[in-house]
């Protein structure tokens, strides 16, 4: 599958929300996402195709030297294909280049697929939120890349 990694821009935003109603029992709303473009304090990163497509994404806000991951989300009928491989490892190198000591994120305790992703990608389990998630009640992981 051909695609090419790039910044978000607004013109992304309407189908990343579309993404984030396929992928999330509680969606960002289009307003939440446009906050989310890059700026001095955000990377917002997508996987699009030679189309236009929007395949995956990924978003991180970033404080001094510290990185947090908003959400990551993959179109459901093109996982397992690399995208989300590819968006983490292009989101490390620019954790790597802006300088930042770990990025962190919370992900549901029983999702065993993106955990697994994020522990390929050096994360580690660093901590547990109860009843952190809704819509179902779950536990978060909390888990942490250092640089």
């Amino acid at each position: 599958m051909e695609y090419s990694i790039c910044d978000v821009t607004a013109a992304h935003i309407p189908q990343i929300e579309a993404l984030e109603q396929q992928c999330f029992s509680m969606p960002w709303t289009a307003e939440q996402l446009s906050r989310q473009l890059k700026d001095a304090q955000h990377e917002f990163i997508a996987a699009v195709s030679p189309e236009g497509c929007v395949l995956g994404y990924v978003g991180m806000m970033y404080v001094l030297d510290e990185g947090y991951i908003s959400n990551v989300a993959v179109s459901p009928e093109l996982r397992r294909q690399g995208i989300a491989d590819a968006l983490i490892d292009r989101l490390c190198a620019i954790c790597e280049t802006l300088q930042l000591s770990f990025m962190t994120l919370e992900v549901r305790s029983g999702n065993v697929p993106a955990i697994a992703l994020y522990e390929k990608h050096g994360f580690h389990r660093v901590g547990l939120r109860k009843n952190y998630y809704e819509r179902p009640k779950e536990d978060a992981l909390l888990m942490t890349k250092f640089f």
